[in-house]
């Protein structure tokens, strides 16, 4: 491992683990993997034999592990809070998969415990570094739509119970299509426009249960017991109204996923669960034109926002992808819920920040400046 490399390792062996462990042990510069634990052991060693330099260990060992600076926690969300904090306190940077925790105390617990050790907080989706996303918000910067007035927003399907192989997390406290998916359309919308200052919603549960129709829970029947529709609009702190729709309910739509309107043009955004395009501009009296992506990394690139942490931890400043930005995101989707029980608006509390640019043209070990 090379001397500025940062030491990572990884709680949580299950599938989303292969492209992080693909691109954090020789692809991104900047962060490796070099140990893994999973309540299965198993699971850790089989990693260790595919990955040369990964070290299989268990969760204490790993926390105790000096080679070990980030901890990347991939465990399932309800167990996210419990694993960052325990790794806080055994003095680690923590890079969350989404959402940050799936209560908003626990997420406030371990920011300001992180904050207290002075150490980092990072969190999924890091799409948002992306070239697609970074290409529109440097659209924006420049003025290619004007002054930005509105947003719209939309993740519709049927659910998870006809592919999932066990799909009842997603209709369980924490699942949903809001908790879900909302946190890679809101991260891409607060990248572009900045934080949101007030929010309502409506929300629904359209079917009381599911039948899974995929292996090897066919035939079994799920309890709703979450909202599986959400609409809500988002008053943006610079002025734009943003309207976000998430929906597992919906066989077939033909709304875009997340479109931009300004005072001079629109901006169609490329998908925020992928890191490239395409992206596509049209202004008044014009038709829609694809825009060539300006930025690296339009492939899959999960543990991009890992490679950055490391970076922001050398040079002391906030991560892209930052606990900060998913606190933010986790405080409008509770927001969207108790808007749509009270009937009133809300207004998120943390204040929200938006991610400073990516540089064009250039990769994650020269976005502070690196040659």
């Amino acid at each position: 491992m090379e001397a500025k490399t940062v030491g990572v390792g990884i709680i949580g062996c299950g599938a989303i683990s292969g492209i992080y462990l693909d691109n954090l042990t020789g692809r991104l510069p900047g962060a490796r993997i070099v140990a893994c634990a999973d309540l299965e052991m198993a699971r850790a060693e089989a990693v260790a034999q595919k990955y040369a330099g990964v070290r299989a260990l268990g969760v204490d060992e790993l926390l105790k592990d000096s080679a070990v600076s980030i901890v990347l926690n991939l465990t399932i969300p309800a167990a996210h809070y419990d694993v960052a904090m325990q790794a806080v306190k055994a003095g680690k940077h923590v890079y969350n998969e989404k959402p940050l925790t799936a209560e908003l105390d626990d997420a406030r617990k371990l920011m300001g415990a992180a904050a207290d050790g002075a150490l980092q907080v990072g969190c999924a989706p890091d799409t948002v570094l992306g070239a697609g996303i970074q290409t529109c918000r440097k659209l924006i910067d420049d003025g290619a739509i004007g002054r930005p007035v509105a947003a719209t927003a939309f993740m519709m399907c049927h659910g998870h119970e006809g592919w999932h192989p066990n799909p009842f997390f997603y209709y369980q406290p924490g699942g949903g299509p809001l908790f879900d998916m909302g946190p890679y359309y809101l991260s891409a919308l607060i990248t572009l426009l900045g934080p949101v200052s007030r929010v309502c919603g409506s929300v629904r549960k359209s079917f009381e249960t599911r039948t899974i129709t995929a292996d090897p829970h066919k035939g079994e029947t799920i309890d709703v017991k979450v909202p599986t529709h959400t609409a809500a609009v988002l008053d943006f702190n610079a002025g734009a109204i943003g309207t976000l729709v998430t929906s597992f309910d919906v066989w077939s739509h033909n709304c875009p996923r997340i479109e931009i309107y300004g005072a001079e043009g629109s901006l169609s955004v490329p998908d925020p669960n992928t890191f490239g395009g395409p992206v596509r501009l049209r202004k008044p009296g014009g038709e829609w034109q694809d825009v060539e992506l300006t930025h690296e990394y339009p492939e899959n690139s999960r543990g991009l926002g890992v490679a950055d942490m490391a970076a922001a931890i050398a040079h002391n400043r906030t991560p892209r992808a930052s606990g900060a930005m998913a606190m933010h995101v986790l405080e409008i989707m509770h927001a969207v819920h108790i808007a749509a029980r009270d009937e009133v608006y809300v207004k998120p509390q943390g204040g929200g920040i938006q991610p400073e640019a990516v540089p064009a043209g250039k990769t994650v070990d020269q976005w502070d400046g690196g040659e």
